[in-house]
């Protein structure tokens, strides 16, 4: 339902954790400005098993509003023309929601003109590529937000505090239809890789994300087109790939071939860390890179994305926090003027989430 003429209708296609997180976000903080218009899943649970995933979270908690659900149909019945199973039924500060849940697993067969979407938040991991992202807007949709890093040509990566303006454009008259977040990882490192290059010099730099476990792995031992992700996740530490440092040189091209990182994938269920090493062009301190953070977030370009702290955090302290990077300045260190390790947590699911809907809110305007 639409709350106020004018209001951007955007939908969610993939309702795992990105895609609870975002609406869970658009239903903390942006009721008056989004409206929620449908959400597409994947057809294996009924609209009263993704109202229980969205009520109940082992990460965030229960909601504190009311979370029904309506189911219309099994997934087996719906078709082409009409694959809606049911809907969700939320009350929440004087609003009462009602959010059609669809069952399409092809995303050029989502009926979005028939629910008015303008935006698609892409959180599925799968429609990665520019041809496969555009099949949104075969449905009708405007505008597709891919929630992971852009496979192929052809599809900016737009990063709220880093190069959203330079894509998306100032005036919002540059509009586009397709546009890749990035990662979480990416939405972290950014920031933080940004600021070093511009106001100290980077020569080169390596990164190294302690990163909550995901779905990708495996509970129990078991097979894995990853060997190492296919071990328990929650008994090990595993090393894997990580795609952020190349995704942060598409916001910053002078780093190119100067990059570069890996991840180690840790047993908590949400709240990372990234290790940065830069070796700098000129001669630095642990004072002068603390007090370069500390101005940067008083500057708008950063207000909610970027967050210093000097408590004594672990991760759990992380977890609901809705910053990209949260920059730990008791763990910065200098060697020899130009070797500087900096340390940033950040939340992996509910940071993303807020730059997610956030840059639906930026895009949108071009529409």
């Amino acid at each position: 339902m639409r709350y106020s003429e004018g209001m951007i209708k955007f939908s969610i296609n993939g309702f795992g954790r990105v895609g609870r997180s975002t609406a869970r976000v658009w239903l903390d903080k942006h009721l008056n400005s989004l409206d929620l218009a449908a959400i597409n899943t994947s057809g294996s649970l009924p609209a009263s098993g993704w109202a229980y995933l969205l009520k109940y979270d082992t990460a965030y908690g229960t909601v504190p509003y009311s979370v029904e659900a309506e189911d219309l149909k099994d997934v087996q019945e719906v078709t082409d023309d009409d694959p809606l199973i049911g809907n969700l039924k939320i009350a929440k500060d004087g609003h009462q929601i009602v959010i059609p849940v669809l069952a399409q697993r092809e995303p050029a067969k989502i009926p979005w003109s028939k629910y008015g979407v303008e935006a698609v938040v892409e959180s599925t991991g799968l429609f990665r590529s520019r041809d496969l992202a555009s099949q949104h807007l075969t449905g009708g949709a405007k505008l597709v937000i891919v929630s992971a890093p852009a496979k192929g040509g052809g599809m900016p990566t737009a990063l709220i505090g880093v190069n959203e303006e330079q894509i998306i454009g100032h005036d919002r008259t540059n509009a586009i239809t397709l546009i890749s977040n990035a990662s979480c990882t990416t939405n972290c490192v950014a920031p933080v890789a940004a600021l070093m290059h511009a106001k100290i010099g980077v020569r080169k730099a390596m990164l190294l994300t302690a990163h909550g476990y995901t779905d990708d792995q495996n509970l129990q031992d078991n097979s894995h087109k990853d060997y190492r992700r296919g071990r328990a996740a929650a008994q090990n530490i595993v090393p894997t790939s990580t795609g952020a440092a190349e995704a942060t040189i598409a916001t910053i091209p002078e780093l190119k071939g100067l990059f570069d990182g890996i991840a180690l994938r840790v047993p908590v269920i949400t709240g990372s860390i990234t290790d940065f090493t830069f070796l700098t062009k000129r001669g630095t301190s642990v004072e002068e890179v603390n007090q370069m953070f500390e101005d940067a977030i008083t500057h708008p370009l950063y207000k909610g994305v970027l967050a210093v702290t000097r408590e004594p955090l672990v991760s759990s302290d992380i977890i609901g926090r809705s910053e990209s990077a949260i920059v730990d300045l008791n763990l910065t260190r200098v060697v020899d003027g130009d070797l500087v390790k900096i340390l940033a947590w950040y939340d992996n699911e509910w940071g993303y989430a807020n730059r997610l809907v956030e840059q639906v809110i930026e895009a949108a305007q071009a529409l």
